[in-house]
């Protein structure tokens, strides 16, 4: 790792998400009035990083889209005015919770209070009074392959979660990259250690290439488990799997880990939108994906939120309501609002829109944040907050708007920003790869 210094064009830390920016293909020249980020400085624009040379190039064929089902289509526009009509102006900081961490990826609650926080070479660790606890909550080094784009990725726990329940799910990348979605459970005893030997290996799914794993899981509101996966990684989604229903590779799946069933670790849920369909992988809830990274479920509404990493021009930001099903979200025919294969007149047709992008002017890879519900910073209630990993901006959106919105900048953070999430208590954590993670508070 280079040393802890903002991320310049030619010196960024290698994250799973430095790379996932990779060119291969050109996006077509925005269109007069697309919005990018608001009143974003000349700082941002000259720290984010180009995407890296020499990669492979795009299959000049587009491919075929399958039929999303009856319930799929675009998020509709036009939704009621935004309750946020000046989000530029609030004023916000970090505030130092843990430093020294290995390569911080991910904070989340377990609905006690406490803050557990991803290390991508594969160890969970707890932070407790503002210290980091040793030993780790969960220590799997010995079975995770990390570094590039791979690592301890994700880490999910479910309602409920403690010694009545003590199963708790992570996704890391095994043997010869595969993705790897297991279950784990606490130590018999303890409420502070897992079991590194409790394994059970729910699904094993063979990456092709060493980029574009995805990354985040979450229980959605009926406690059904989500994984988020690329398409595999090249550049250009080469073998055309966003929008190969056969494939769970630039989809984000759905399953029910309550129970097993038809020879599988889990269940399928009944209400998914392709189960029973011939040639389609029934895990899947939405498709059309390119490499989401970071997402999240709204705790008031159940609206799922993800952050699509761009190929070379455009970065994006998704919203599914709740209750949605079956959504294409159009990767590799469009990089947020623009065509990319093919490089014009590509189809619209069924496809949901982003409802935020910026251009690469603005950053290289952007970060899935979250809903803001907590306490601390009343006027940013409801706002939906993102990030990028090179330019280090925060941004807020309105997050009752369908409609396309230009996003609005809340902080220039100065850091390398591996994810943005929630605590228990629906306050905000930003994690620096370089190993800090802060707390976002109210400016003094």
């Amino acid at each position: 790792m280079p040393a802890a210094t903002r991320p310049s064009r030619f010196a960024i830390p290698v994250l799973l998400v430095a790379v996932a920016a990779c060119g291969g293909g050109n996006g077509s020249p925005a269109p007069a009035g697309t919005a990018t980020p608001a009143t974003a400085s000349a700082t941002a624009r000259a720290t984010s990083a180009p995407p890296p040379s020499g990669s492979p190039t795009i299959s000049s064929s587009p491919g075929a889209s399958p039929a999303a089902p009856a319930s799929a289509g675009a998020v509709p526009s036009g939704a009621a005015p935004s309750d946020h009509p000046d989000l530029a102006a609030v004023h916000v900081a970090l505030a130092p919770v843990a430093s020294g961490l290995d390569q911080p990826l991910w904070v989340t609650g377990d609905g006690t209070g406490r803050l557990f926080v991803v290390e991508q070479p594969g160890r969970i660790r707890i932070i407790a009074g503002g210290n980091v606890e040793d030993p780790p909550f969960l220590d799997i080094t010995d079975r995770v392959t990390s570094g590039g784009e791979r690592g301890l990725l994700g880490l999910a726990f479910p309602k409920g979660f403690g010694t009545s329940n003590p199963r708790f799910y992570v996704h890391y990348s095994g043997a010869d990259g595969a993705t790897t979605l297991s279950e784990f459970r606490l130590a018999a005893g303890s409420t502070d250690r897992a079991d590194p030997g409790s394994e059970r290996a729910l699904l094993v799914e063979p990456q092709p290439y060493a980029n574009h794993n995805g990354g985040w899981i979450g229980f959605d509101r009926d406690g059904m488990l989500l994984l988020a996966l690329g398409d595999g990684g090249s550049a250009g989604d080469p073998q055309n799997r966003a929008s190969d229903l056969a494939s769970p590779l630039g989809k984000m799946l759905r399953i029910d880990v309550t129970t097993t069933s038809d020879g599988r670790q889990y269940a399928i849920p009944a209400d998914n939108p392709f189960a029973g369909r011939p040639g389609a992988r029934p895990e899947i809830l939405h498709f059309g994906l390119r490499n989401p990274f970071r997402d999240a479920i709204d705790a008031a509404t159940g609206d799922l939120w993800i952050g699509d990493v761009g190929q070379n021009a455009w970065e994006e930001v998704d919203v599914a309501r709740a209750g949605q099903r079956g959504l294409d979200f159009g990767w590799r025919r469009w990089e947020g609002r623009h065509c990319y294969d093919p490089p014009q007149g590509c189809d619209r047709a069924g496809v949901t829109q982003p409802v935020a992008e910026y251009s690469h002017a603005e950053g290289c890879s952007v970060i899935g944040g979250v809903v803001y519900r907590g306490a601390a910073i009343a006027a940013l209630r409801g706002a939906y907050l993102f990030s990028d990993y090179c330019s280090g901006t925060l941004w807020a959106i309105d997050a009752g708007v369908d409609a396309q919105q230009t996003p609005a900048v809340l902080l220039e953070t100065g850091e390398s920003i591996s994810s943005v999430s929630a605590g228990d208590d629906g306050e905000v954590y930003l994690t620096d790869l370089r190993g800090q993670v802060s707390k976002l508070v109210p400016a003094s």
